[in-house]
């Protein structure tokens, strides 16, 4: 169980701060077990769900996992999710995602990334659905890493890229 004040991911929402555990003022809830009052941190709103509930709950990474991630980035699988059927694409993406792993959200950005640059040379444009996960898996994943580097959210993808470039330069 989440304390008052954990900062969580939850689901697909992305980070949460724990404001309150207890029972509601709402109409029409169960009053016979308690929920989390969740604050989303990159938009307005409050979510209430049961403490119990079967969302996706895990405490956000620690600055020493978020740097680690980032280390091994040379190392993670580019190899393209391709499929020609839109919704199969989908489903590759979505199961990926469902992990709710930094590591295989920054598999989706290296693949889709390194498919934008094959696409490049071919002449052509990313499709709508690469450019759809490739969104939602930054904004899930530089949420995270923006608290656990304690830095802006805005400010993830430029450490990243210094710190990978550093890095890949020791290398040679």
């Amino acid at each position: 169980m989440f304390e008052i004040g954990d900062l969580i991911i939850y689901g697909s929402e992305g980070v949460c701060r724990v404001d309150d555990i207890g029972i509601p003022e709402m109409f029409d809830i169960d009053r016979e077990h308690p929920y989390y009052t969740l604050s989303p941190l990159y938009r307005q709103g409050k979510i209430y769900t049961p403490v119990d509930a079967s969302v996706f709950m895990r405490p956000v990474i620690s600055r020493q996992e978020a740097l680690d991630l980032i280390h091994s980035y040379p190392e993670i699988d580019d190899a393209i999710i391709e499929n020609r059927n839109i919704r199969v694409l989908s489903e590759q993406y979505q199961e990926t995602m469902n992990s709710h792993d930094c590591s295989d959200l920054m598999r989706i950005l290296k693949s889709v990334h390194h498919k934008k640059k094959v696409m490049d040379q071919r002449g052509k444009k990313l499709g709508q659905v690469d450019e759809k996960f490739f969104r939602k898996a930054e904004d899930l994943l530089h949420g995270e890493f923006a608290v656990a580097l304690d830095i802006p959210k805005d400010e993830v993808g430029d450490f990243i890229r210094s710190r990978v470039e550093s890095f890949c330069t020791d290398l040679n």
